[in-house]
């Protein structure tokens, strides 16, 4: 952990992430440990980035505190890790990037050059000028349906659309399953690099009004890429526990497309992030626990009654 909390940690030399269920999570000396009915299992917190908690998981104090110290988000998910519920905060502790993120969002016309930087990165190619906002999902919209094809196609899966239902998943087809899995998987991780970059995960440039809209515009940069051919390539090999493979194997994917590493990158530049950030050292708080100095007089009258 660094000795300054208000330094940006080095995500992209951790390992991606961990799912869990149906066991107990403690501290041990500066790891946890994995406990269940297969004995105890250490876990190198430290060089984790996060640890994704399904049903029938309890995690002690002590180890949530052990995975906040060494930079590990905690998420708190369904079954399969395809219902988000909860997470803990990232390592870094400035807001610069926060209010970055914000002054683009607020703006009209720079977030829809953020907005239009997304879709040429997921394209590949410059667009054509002129473009709206709606033209460019349609066209994106067009793009996903034509890799759902291509991947069908590859792989021999049989591909009728984008269908499950949360409230009843095991109805859903088992390369629908798989889809999910590796986006919740894709999503996790896209998450833990947002917070502990010091972005805030509602403020989104596409998606718009949810608490993950950030998330969700990130993770849709690396689906053609990553998740679509993961989920029907292991489901292709076989239907059988295809959620639990299917998580396998995107880790496998992140580590080998070295995605940790490309996340905070590709979000500097979609924010046109300057090199280097103003020093606003004079306007952070020297003590989180002391109010800023806008409040800072009511606050001194009010102690001095």
């Amino acid at each position: 952990m660094p000795h300054d909390l208000h330094d940006l940690p080095k995500l992209r030399d951790s390992l991606s992430y961990l799912y869990l269920e149906h066991c107990r999570i403690e501290q041990s000396d500066l790891a946890i440990e994995i406990v269940d009915k297969e004995g105890r299992t250490p876990v190198p917190v430290a060089s984790l980035s996060v640890l994704m908690l399904g049903p029938g998981t309890r995690i002690s104090h002590a180890a949530a505190v052990a995975c906040a110290e060494n930079g590990c988000s905690i998420l708190w998910c369904g079954e399969a890790s395809v219902r988000f519920y909860a997470a803990g905060l990232g390592e870094t502790r400035k807001a610069e990037h926060t209010l970055r993120q914000a002054y683009l969002v607020c703006d009209e016309e720079k977030r829809r050059e953020v907005a239009w930087r997304m879709y040429e990165l997921r394209f590949g190619y410059r667009l054509e000028e002129g473009l709206s906002l709606n033209q460019l999902r349609g066209r994106e919209g067009v793009r996903m349906r034509d890799a759902y094809a291509e991947a069908s196609e590859k792989y021999g899966v049989p591909w009728s659309g984008r269908r499950y239902n949360r409230k009843n998943w095991q109805k859903a087809d088992p390369i629908n399953r798989a889809l999910s899995a590796a986006n919740a998987c894709m999503y996790g991780i896209c998450h833990a690099a947002i917070v502990s970059g010091g972005y805030s995960p509602a403020l989104g440039f596409i998606h718009t009004g949810l608490q993950l809209s950030f998330v969700y515009d990130i993770g849709d940069l690396y689906k053609t890429e990553i998740t679509i051919p993961v989920a029907f390539r292991v489901t292709a090999e076989s239907t059988r526990n295809v959620e639990e493979r299917v998580r396998y194997a995107c880790r496998d994917q992140f580590r080998e497309s070295r995605l940790l590493k490309r996340i905070l990158d590709d979000i500097d530049r979609l924010l046109d992030l300057p090199v280097e950030l103003p020093d606003v050292s004079d306007e952070v708080d020297s003590d989180p626990g002391m109010p800023a100095a806008l409040w800072e007089q009511l606050w001194q009258e009010e102690v001095s009654k």
